[in-house]
């Protein structure tokens, strides 16, 4: 592993890293979190209908709108032209919890990580935002990437 950061120039200043020289590449990035939330939030969530609308299939949706936008949130992000977007909301293996899965995929000069998580990020806010009105007190935990391919930095597989 290197210690050096590519978003750091020689002067120390930060920089948006210049990917021009760079073969273009399919890219891949999978990533997950959690939200940790009472046994009757998570019923609600389940049924898949609140005032607001169904929790689960609008968070989706929003995390797909994060993916879209992570090089405006995230400020040394390139634009990237994301061929694929996929976020998958279910009950997780653990208790009171649902999982939020993200994958991101391009063809381009840099990879699609940071939109995996973004895509997470933002689901797993709008989880919050759906269901706050009955459980303020759930927890974001567990964003984290899986696995990413593509790239001149090869494959990564969480083990």
């Amino acid at each position: 592993m290197s210690n050096d950061l590519t978003h750091i120039g020689p002067d120390g200043r930060a920089r948006m890293v210049d990917v021009s020289a760079k073969a273009e590449t399919e890219r891949v990035a999978v990533a997950i979190g959690y939200v940790e939330m009472k046994p009757e939030t998570l019923s609600i969530a389940l049924q898949r209908s609140t005032k607001k609308g169904d929790p689960l299939a609008i968070s989706e949706l929003a995390g797909i709108m994060g993916a879209k936008k992570t090089s405006d949130l995230v400020p040394l992000c390139h634009p990237l032209p994301l061929t694929g977007v996929n976020v998958e909301i279910s009950e997780a293996d653990r208790p009171n919890s649902l999982a939020v899965r993200a994958t991101a995929k391009t063809t381009g000069k840099t990879g699609v990580e940071m939109e995996a998580l973004t895509a997470v990020s933002v689901a797993c806010l709008t989880i919050y935002d759906m269901l706050k009105a009955v459980d303020k007190g759930m927890v974001i935990t567990g964003v984290e990437l899986l696995s990413k391919t593509g790239g001149k930095s090869g494959d990564f597989h969480k083990a």
